[in-house]
């Protein structure tokens, strides 16, 4: 086999255009024998595999400077710089990033795990090499889903100002271009011969005149103005005027006119833009028919596509969705708000149930934010689903527009903690640090998928500003579930556990770790309670105070960050009272980027087991204690 023979790109370098095209069949039967063990980003990769050779074909990596947007599409380039031989451990601990890793290779130049960020790095990277004499390419992969992001629309911007020289690529996989833009021309000149067209045309430039730097260029060509942003840029009417040469479109598939066309495009002075159309799950039927299903799929079987799925209880994104299904029947002022992930955050069937109160915003964090300010100002209930390491991306419209303002909107938090194989750059283990200071906001975490439940009640019920949930990125415990769903009350915690050594604190699946904890602890004689702090903010201020009048030692339990996180309001709570000396431990997660590898792989490396938490409480018992159970 060809792909025998590659260690690195230069092994490519005296190949035929016969042995790549026979090459690029190779990679696919790897990638799609490969990942129907581990799981993985399968589509995404089907679709670039003849992209990623001929970029490597043509350019000298890692001299030239590949940067993909998102770094989910680097298997191909993976394959190519030395590491196929470690797909088997491929987003397993300690093995192969499922995204671009700059520890694991040279060739790794850009980590993106979240999208829209390869033209600022392409940029950054440009000016460096300029101002250090050198003379190397510098190539971003961009998907048109990444380049809708605001982020990228910023760079196009500081790029065709600059006229650095660097190549786009475009990998365009959603829709196929020639229908599109004729079925826009036949629209267009339809509506020339309607009565109703100068008018709309007058409104149409006058709007674009409003656009600053660029609005009156785009009113010159506004006959070729498209109904999105999606078909200004396929038509390459917003690149040309951004100031990039666009060339294209190609068929990312056909890599003799790849080839020609990226010769093309490094002869040319200044930013290119190159637009490669390409088919998501290409050469494997399942990911092709359904490319959405297969863009991040688990182990499956070859032969029919069936996914390997394990059996027991819903996960909690599941829970979610079907309950937000369940109250909007009741309440129709109910809206789900989402930045591109509606399968991801559970929200399919209520798109199906409710398409006109589900609001896909597409990779654009900030704007959903702001925008369900506005919802719930006009008495709406936005339900802004979002993973928690995107919620990263909308934190000034947090502050700023929704709790400055003490709109009531309710934020579905998905993916909170650790989320397995995604890895550092998906940890929802920040968001409790950079939520709870924000004033007007309430926090709260489940202990199970049952008071999921009862907290989306008591979130929707709240009218008296913005409120959160979040919740793991795991299934449930398969608890019983309440027919009648009753909102919980703000800022109280609940006992699950009756003690007298000592009181854990736990929030979410940590309560889990405390039981474990607790089982170990009872078998020393040591009765410990275990309380469910299920509100992060507000805290249970009366409970609080009743440990410090029993002087009861503390241990919060928290799978985020210790810095700023849970523990640190308890903290200060109670130093702001002045009640000092309060025995308070903390276990989250320490000062670092937990990498990927199994949910409970990442508890054990930071120390979130049950054994640590029982040694843990024992370190932090008084001596007389120690002495009555033996210690």
């Amino acid at each position: 086999m060809l792909l025998d023979q590659i260690n690195g790109p230069q092994d490519l370098k005296d190949f035929s255009l016969e042995e790549l095209e026979q090459l690029s069949e190779e990679i696919r039967q790897f990638l799609i024998e490969k990942l129907s063990v581990t799981g993985g980003h399968l589509a995404p990769n089907l679709g670039v595999v003849e992209l990623t050779l001929v970029l490597h074909y043509l350019f000298d990596s890692p001299k030239d400077k590949f940067l993909f947007d998102v770094g989910h599409q680097s298997y191909v380039h993976k394959i190519l710089t030395g590491r196929k031989d470690r797909f088997d451990t491929l987003r397993e601990y300690k093995g192969l990033c499922g995204f671009v890793k700059r520890a694991e290779s040279e060739h790794d130049v850009w980590e993106a795990g979240h999208s829209s960020t390869s033209l600022s790095g392409a940029m950054g990277m440009a000016l460096a090499r300029d101002l250090k004499g050198e003379d190397n390419r510098v190539v971003a992969i961009i998907g048109d889903g990444a380049l809708t992001g605001g982020m990228a629309l910023e760079a196009l911007n500081h790029i065709g100002d600059e006229k650095k020289n660097l190549i786009v690529v475009l990998n365009d996989n959603e829709m196929s271009i020639a229908p599109n833009v004729g079925a826009m021309h036949h629209y267009l000149s339809k509506i020339r011969t309607d009565r109703h067209y100068q008018k709309a045309k007058d409104e149409l430039q006058h709007f674009l005149n409003k656009i600053p730097a660029i609005g009156g260029k785009l009113a010159k060509t506004a006959e070729r103005f498209k109904d999105s942003l999606k078909y200004l840029l396929v038509s390459g009417i917003l690149f040309e005027q951004f100031g990039f040469t666009y060339l294209g479109p190609v068929d990312g598939h056909d890599m003799e006119q790849m080839l020609d066309l990226f010769k093309q495009a490094d002869s040319i002075p200044g930013p290119v833009l190159v637009h490669v159309i390409t088919v998501k799950g290409k050469g494997y039927s399942p990911a092709e028919t359904d490319s959405f299903k297969w863009h991040g799929i688990s182990p499956y079987k070859i032969e029919s596509g069936q996914v390997v799925k394990a059996v027991g209880p819903p996960m909690y994104t599941d829970v979610f969705g079907n309950t937000l299904i369940e109250m909007a029947e009741k309440d129709k002022r109910i809206v789900a708000v989402t930045p591109a992930m509606p399968g991801g955050s559970g929200l399919l069937k209520f798109a199906e149930r409710f398409p006109d109160r589900m609001i896909d915003v597409g990779i654009a964090e900030q704007h959903a934010a702001t925008m369900s300010a506005a919802l719930a100002m006009e008495g709406m209930k936005p339900v802004y689903a979002v993973y928690s390491t995107f919620l990263q991306r909308a934190y000034d419209q947090v502050v700023h527009d929704i709790c400055r303002q003490n709109a009531n909107v309710v934020f579905a938090i998905d993916r909170a903690g650790f989320v397995g194989p995604d890895g550092e750059t998906h940890q929802g283990v920040y968001d409790i640090a950079f939520l709870r200071h924000i004033p007007n906001l309430v926090i709260m975490m489940p202990k199970d998928e049952n008071e999921l439940r009862r907290m989306m009640k008591t979130a929707i019920d709240y009218n008296e500003g913005p409120i959160a949930v979040r919740y793991p990125r795991i299934s449930g415990l398969g608890v019983k579930m309440d027919e009648e769903l009753l909102p919980l009350p703000i800022g109280k915690w609940e006992t699950v556990r009756e003690g007298d050594s000592a009181v854990i604190l736990a929030i979410g699946p940590m309560l889990q770790v405390a039981e474990e904890a607790a089982e170990l602890l009872k078998r020393d004689g040591l009765n410990v309670q275990i309380v469910n702090a299920r509100f992060i903010k507000p805290l249970d201020e009366e409970m609080l105070l009743s440990f410090a009048s029993e002087g009861k030692h503390i241990l919060v339990i928290e799978e985020s960050s210790e810095l700023g996180g849970f523990g640190s309001a308890v903290l200060e709570f109670y130093s702001l009272r002045g009640i000092y000396g309060m025995p308070v431990r903390i276990m989250g997660v320490p000062d670092l980027f937990v990498e990927h590898g199994s949910i409970k792989e990442q508890r054990v490396e930071v120390g979130l087991t049950g054994e640590r938490a029982a040694m843990e409480l024992k370190s932090m018992l008084p001596s007389r204690q120690k002495r009555a159970t033996g210690q």
